[in-house]
């Protein structure tokens, strides 16, 4: 019986994966068989130009590349030194509870949300107006319970016979964390990275308030102007265009680049992780 239940669960694990990877397929096959006609040199470095029904994305890959970079710089530090708290020093048990549950609450909250809360707090009350700033802060603040939940699981993951190794040489606290915690944990941090990167630069919703413009020929010239991004390029493109015809092989060329932007930064992120991976003794 006990053969017979790790054959039938083994066999739904297989099926779920050749299911999955059929999807994933189809998925790219789709969009990129209607997006590769669009993408050209002039398409990567030109500005949109009559009304976004020809020219190019330079202003939108620039300005997704932009918010990604400093949305990501900002959730980063954050999300790491509060997994650092949560795991070494929060107290009472209660309160870290509470906390760690807030925490998977806000994971779950549609992006919609971040959105209305980006415009509510760094638009309106904070006055960065709609922004790069503005943007970046909001996509950050998305991005945290990502980065605090896999940056804490990396340092519960740490053997506790290093920890135990390195306060009995006489390390103190501090220490510890910033020569054994950290670079052990250091991969398993990068993969919460990697998954925020990816979720940060696909989002819409938190932009359409607070940082993207529907069109524009120039970069932004400072944090506080705001920028154009592949999501919002794709979604007005097919929305709110005049000419759909002429727009919509256009969109499916910006679907394909920020695929492509999204699996280039995640495959760095991956190289780094694999070089420090291969540099363990242990």
């Amino acid at each position: 019986m006990r053969k017979l239940k790790n054959v039938l669960g083994v066999g739904i694990l297989g099926a779920c994966i050749i299911f999955t990877t059929i999807a994933l397929i189809i998925f790219l096959y789709s969009i990129f068989s209607k997006g590769l006609s669009s993408i050209s040199w002039t398409f990567l470095t030109q500005p949109p130009r009559d009304a976004m029904t020809s020219g190019g994305i330079y202003p939108a890959i620039l300005g997704t590349l932009y918010l990604t970079l400093l949305s990501i710089s900002i959730a980063l530090p954050l999300g790491i030194f509060t997994a650092i708290y949560l795991n070494n020093y929060g107290k009472p048990r209660l309160l870290m509870q509470i906390v760690r549950i807030s925490i998977n609450t806000l994971a779950g909250i549609p992006s919609i949300i971040y959105g209305l809360f980006g415009m509510a707090v760094f638009v309106n009350l904070m006055k960065f107006d709609v922004s790069l700033i503005a943007g970046a802060f909001t996509l950050a603040i998305l991005a945290l319970p990502i980065i605090i939940n896999a940056s804490e699981e990396a340092m519960r993951g740490v053997p506790r016979d290093f920890i135990d190794a390195s306060m009995a040489l006489g390390a103190t606290e501090r220490q510890t964390i910033l020569r054994i915690i950290l670079p052990t944990a250091l991969p398993n941090i990068l993969t919460g990275a990697i998954i925020s990167v990816g979720r940060v630069a696909g989002e819409t919703a938190p932009i359409m308030f607070t940082a993207a413009t529907f069109y524009s020929r120039q970069l932004p010239k400072s944090i506080f102007h705001e920028v154009m991004a592949l999501p919002y390029h794709i979604f007005a493109l097919m929305t709110e265009g005049s000419n759909s015809k002429l727009q919509t092989p256009i969109a499916y060329g910006s679907a394909v680049v920020l695929l492509i932007l999204v699996l280039g930064v995640s495959s760095l992120a991956i190289a780094i992780r694999y070089h420090i991976r291969r540099k363990r003794k242990w």
